[in-house]
């Protein structure tokens, strides 16, 4: 078992208060976004390990190359190659993130094969698969945690449109309500992405304006164009459902399905991918055929998750998925020590309280890395959360 050293993200997002609250230190004054745990080739945790010659730092991804069935288990390995198949993080949104969508497993083979064969470079701004995995994930509030989720009906949207009175957003309004679901929202999203630039930003502003003296349920989409003035995203994100999570509970991004966070501190866990097709709210390129491929028109209730408690004590959040599972622990002075021992590698993040997990004591945004089958318990009062790979 290894204490890990990680490293946290400081995108422009990210909320200046929020992490360093939680690890109990002084903020530095710049955005602190996410804090990553695990493998990931650009920013893999740091563990130290003891050798013949000592002491030796390194980092995880250094490790998982050396004995990879050592450290993950020969199942995992079998199933998702020689690496740890999921990344997990604290994020902290201060403003919101860019409005995106993820590609289901053959899509992302499909757009990484193409791209390469293409030769298009890797670190290429208009690159869109980085790898050829999906990203799956899902997000659990640690505290009031905001964000958008999935396509809403149609009529509301238009509902929500109609009630700027904007003379340029009404042609949106109409083909809302003229056609069935699916085409009604293509039809507006391909129309907002590829409208002319400067009257969008005409549009976004007067739409903006509208939503503020509106309040109510438009003041998230003047927050939004608050920080991304003129940006089509703006409208693109009335298309959405607008998600508010109380502690515990958590939401599913499964493929195709758009989002974006806007607020809050969450525990993040995905399949260890860079694949994003981004829609809006956004500087970077924006693939608009590939998006519309890969995008699941139809509207959906945002399924919020509370986690199913078990006779372990362990209360789990279930997910159609094998590259992850997340769990927490709420932990009691003076309990007898939880079993935590499993076949798969393991990352344990304490969020509150104090904890321990083996001989490593854990405070608020603390984290240990456990190699499969590890024997390893944990006790003390506190909050733990356990990320593994799916049975």
């Amino acid at each position: 078992m290894d204490r890990l050293s990680n490293t946290v993200r400081p995108y422009a997002w990210g909320s200046t208060t929020a992490i360093p609250a939680l690890l109990g230190i002084a903020p530095t004054g710049e955005p602190q976004a996410e804090m990553w745990m695990g493998a990931h080739p650009g920013a893999p945790s740091r563990i130290t390990r003891t050798t013949a010659s000592g002491e030796t730092e390194l980092a995880l991804t250094e490790a998982i190359e050396a004995d990879p069935e050592g450290e993950l288990g020969t199942a995992t390995v079998a199933r998702f190659g020689p690496r740890l198949p999921f990344l997990l993080k604290l994020l902290a949104a201060g403003a919101p993130l860019s409005l995106q969508v993820h590609p289901n497993l053959d899509q992302a083979r499909e757009g990484y094969a193409d791209e390469e064969a293409r030769g298009v470079p890797i670190d290429a701004p208009h690159r869109t698969y980085k790898d050829a995995n999906h990203k799956p994930e899902l997000i659990c509030a640690l505290t009031p945690f905001d964000g958008l989720c999935g396509f809403r009906r149609p009529t509301e949207a238009a509902d929500a449109m109609e009630a700027l009175g904007v003379d340029s957003v009404k042609p949106y309004v109409d083909l809302l309500r003229a056609h069935p679901e699916e085409a009604a929202l293509r039809e507006v999203l391909t129309a907002i992405l590829t409208a002319d630039p400067a009257e969008m930003a005409d549009t976004v502003a007067e739409a903006a304006a509208a939503a503020e003296r509106l309040g109510g349920a438009h003041a998230p989409y003047a927050r939004i164009a608050h920080n991304y003035p003129g940006d089509p995203g703006v409208l693109a994100a009335m298309l959405l459902n607008y998600v508010q999570l109380q502690p515990g509970e958590a939401l599913f991004l499964g493929a195709g399905v758009p989002h974006a966070y806007l607020d809050g501190l969450g525990v993040e866990i995905m399949a260890n991918s860079d694949n994003v097709l981004r829609c809006g709210l956004t500087p970077k390129h924006i693939d608009v055929p590939e998006l519309l491929r890969i995008v699941r028109f139809e509207a959906t209730e945002p399924g919020v998750l509370r986690p199913e408690a078990a006779p372990s004590g362990e209360e789990r959040y279930e997910t159609p998925v094998d590259e992850f599972a997340l769990s927490r622990y709420t932990l009691a002075s003076g309990a007898a020590p939880t079993g935590l021992t499993a076949p798969t590698p393991q990352i344990l993040l304490c969020t509150a309280g104090s904890v321990t997990v083996g001989e490593l004591a854990l405070g608020p945004g603390e984290s240990a890395y456990v190699p499969a089958g590890e024997t390893v318990e944990a006790a003390g009062a506190g909050t733990l959360f356990r990320a593994t790979v799916a049975a």
